[in-house]
């Protein structure tokens, strides 16, 4: 049976290198845009991080809440209030003078205008177009479009999800074993693997000590797309022989 690598999260907002390094990774990438949003301090649903000046800055888009009602992601709007402007200025401010900053910000910038009033499109649409410039080539579906039946825990959604698009093996990040059910994906023939993702330091403009957890796009103007595909790629060829 031919091997086919699924790897699956919540679209979230401009993400960190992690993100996409897991897309690199797989055959196929699901976007979990059918659970509830949750807003919480540490959600990257709609919030994003830069640096500034060596420090994380957090901005958080405004959103379209319904009273009283629970909504998941594929249900939420963007509020319109100029949000994508104040995005622009501040990397504008933060990031003019690194290395990579002129030749990709006309195509970030644009892609950050893109027109979408859709909180999980607006952001699938993101992810898609920087994974295409990274050369992933992973194969994208969303998961409000995979028929599930009931869904009873975590793992039973994975794994439904991961059956409908033939899946061998799924790919989770080393947070998602806090509530993994293991006998479950056995049970269902699907081995789980782990994304071989460390964390690496590369040049950031005006930082003292580097600073992790950034949107991918603080690497792509400071290393560029070519540099930062190339690690994808290294650490990929390192690893091949461990788990994937």
């Amino acid at each position: 049976m031919k091997k086919v690598v699924v790897g699956m999260h919540q679209p979230n907002m401009m993400p960190w290198i992690g993100y996409f390094y897991k897309i690199f990774q797989s055959d196929i990438f699901i976007f979990v845009d059918d659970v509830q949003f949750i807003k919480s301090g540490s959600s990257y649903t709609n919030t994003v991080r830069f640096n500034e000046r060596g420090q994380a800055i957090k901005l958080t888009v405004p959103i379209k809440r319904v009273s009283g009602k629970k909504q998941n992601i594929n249900e939420i709007n963007y509020a319109k209030n100029n949000w994508q402007r104040k995005i622009i200025r501040s990397l504008e401010l933060n990031y003019a003078k690194c290395d990579y900053y002129k030749e990709n910000k006309d195509f970030i910038f644009d892609t950050i205008n893109s027109s979408c009033e859709n909180y999980s499109q607006y952001n699938m649409n993101f992810i898609q177009t920087i994974a295409d410039r990274l050369d992933c080539n992973a194969d994208f579906k969303i998961s409000s479009q995979i028929d599930k039946g009931v869904i009873n825990s975590p793992t039973e959604r994975i794994v439904k999800l991961a059956k409908a698009v033939d899946a061998t093996h799924f790919i989770s990040g080393r947070g998602g074993d806090n509530y993994q059910e293991h006998d479950l994906y056995k049970k269902n023939n699907i081995e789980l693997i782990y994304s071989n993702f460390i964390d690496f330091k590369y040049k950031q403009y005006r930082t003292q000590e580097f600073v992790k957890g950034l949107s991918i796009i603080d690497a792509i103007f400071n290393i560029g797309f070519e540099n930062l595909k190339a690690h994808f790629e290294e650490m990929n060829y390192e690893n091949s022989k461990l788990s994937i």
